[in-house]
C-alpha cells in the first residue's frame, strides 16, 4: 500500500488477512439483513478509494448515513433501512474504522474526515443532503456540518461522540476491566457481561461482530474532542440530537442539556431506559425511522409536513408484514 494524496501511509484496521476475510463476511451477513435493494460504490477521493453502500429510490432525497466506531456501512443500514422508502441513502465506510473504509486514521482535530465526505459527494453529483450519524459518525457529521453548512440541509445525531464525555472510572470498572477478563477467558458469560453496558438489547450478530472485531480490528484508543462551546452555538444547519438515559460513553441527560443551552436551531431528546446502542428490535426501528422522517420533512421552522408524516406513519404500521409493498407505497 502507498501513500494516499495527502502523504499519509495505511494503517488497516485489520491484524492479518485472516482478520480481514472474517470482517468482510460481517459486512456481507449484515447486508443480508438489508430488505431493500442497495448497490456498492466505490469513489475515488484523494484520502483513498472509499465505499459507499446507497439504497432507496435514485430521485428521493439524499441522506448521509455515517455508521458508529469499529463498525461499517451495512451494520447502519441494517437499522435504517425503513429510510429506503423514503429516502436515497449514502453510506460511506468511515476511514480507519471499517474494514472497507480508507486504511487511514485522519486526524480529528482538524476539517479531513470532513474534506473526506464532501469529496464522496462531489463524485456522487450530490450538492446539498441531510446527514445523520450515530457515534463516532455523529462526531464526524457535526465536524462536517461545522466545516461545510452550506451543503447539509438537516441533520440527525443519535448518541454523537463528541459532545460530552462519560466517566473515566466509571468507564474502566464497567468497559476496560469486562475487556480484560473476556481476553483472558472468552466465554459466553465473560462477553455478556463485556456488553452488557452497552447493548439495550440482546441481539446475537451484533454480540458475535463484537467479539470478533476484539480479535480482529487494532484499536484506535483516541477519543473525538468535544466541540467547544462556539462551534455549537455556529451550528447552522437545523439538528435533532437524540441521546440516552444510561449512555456511558455519552451522557444523554447532560448531551441533551448542552445542545439545548448552545445550540438554537436543535431539538434534542433524551432516549428513555437506553443505553448506548438502541434497542435492534422492529419497534424501535419502525418509531426511529418515523422520528427521523418527521424531522426531515419538516419545513425550516421546525413544523412537520403533517400529510407526509400521516402517509409514512400509516405504511410503517404494516411495514414487517408487507416490507416491499410499504417501500412501493411510500414511493408513490
Amino acid at each position: 500500500m502507498t501513500p494516499n494524496r495527502h502523504g499519509q501511509k495505511p494503517s488497516p484496521v485489520w491484524r492479518d488477512e485472516r482478520a480481514r476475510a472474517r470482517l468482510e463476511a460481517w459486512h456481507e451477513r449484515f447486508r443480508a439483513r438489508i430488505q431493500t435493494p442497495v448497490s456498492s460504490e466505490v469513489v475515488d477521493t484523494s484520502y483513498g478509494p472509499s465505499h459507499v453502500l446507497v439504497g432507496g429510490p435514485e430521485n428521493g432525497p439524499a441522506l448521509v448515513c455515517l455508521h458508529a466506531m469499529r463498525t461499517g456501512s451495512a451494520h447502519l443500514l441494517s437499522e435504517l433501512q425503513l429510510l429506503a422508502g423514503q429516502f436515497r441513502l449514502i453510506a460511506p465506510d468511515l476511514p480507519g474504522q471499517s474494514v472497507l473504509g480508507p486504511p487511514i486514521r485522519p486526524s480529528l482535530s482538524g476539517h479531513s474526515l470532513a474534506d473526506w465526505l464532501v469529496e464522496i459527494l462531489d463524485n456522487l453529483n450530490i450538492g446539498k443532503a441531510d446527514i445523520l450519524g450515530i457515534s463516532w459518525g455523529g462526531f464526524v457529521a457535526r465536524k462536517a456540518a461545522s466545516a461545510y453548512p452550506e451543503r447539509f440541509s438537516s441533520m440527525v445525531l443519535i448518541v454523537p461522540a463528541g459532545i460530552v464525555n462519560g466517566s473515566h472510572w466509571r468507564g474502566l470498572t464497567q468497559m476496560a476491566l469486562p475487556m480484560v477478563r473476556y481476553r483472558i477467558r472468552p466465554s459466553e458469560a465473560n462477553l455478556k457481561e463485556l456488553l452488557r453496558p452497552l447493548l439495550t438489547e440482546w441481539d446475537e450478530d451484533w454480540a458475535a461482530y463484537m467479539a470478533d472485531t476484539l480479535n480482529d480490528m487494532r484499536l484506535d484508543l483516541r477519543i473525538p474532542p468535544l466541540a467547544t462551546d462556539d462551534e455549537l452555538r455556529g451550528l447552522k444547519v437545523r439538528t435533532l440530537v437524540l441521546g440516552a438515559d444510561d449512555d456511558i460513553s455519552f451522557p444523554g441527560q447532560a448531551m441533551v442539556e448542552r445542545v439545548r443551552r448552545l445550540v438554537s436551531n436543535a431539538e434534542a431528546e433524551l432516549l428513555q431506559q437506553c443505553k448506548h446502542c438502541p434497542p435492534t428490535t422492529p419497534e424501535f426501528r419502525s418509531w426511529l425511522a418515523e422520528r427521523v422522517t418527521t424531522f426531515l420533512v419538516g419545513s425550516e421552522d421546525g413544523t412537520s409536513a403533517r400529510g407526509e408524516t400521516e402517509r409514512i406513519r400509516e405504511a410503517l404500521e404494516w411495514v414487517n408484514t408487507d416490507y416491499g409493498n410499504a417501500l412501493k407505497r411510500l414511493a408513490e
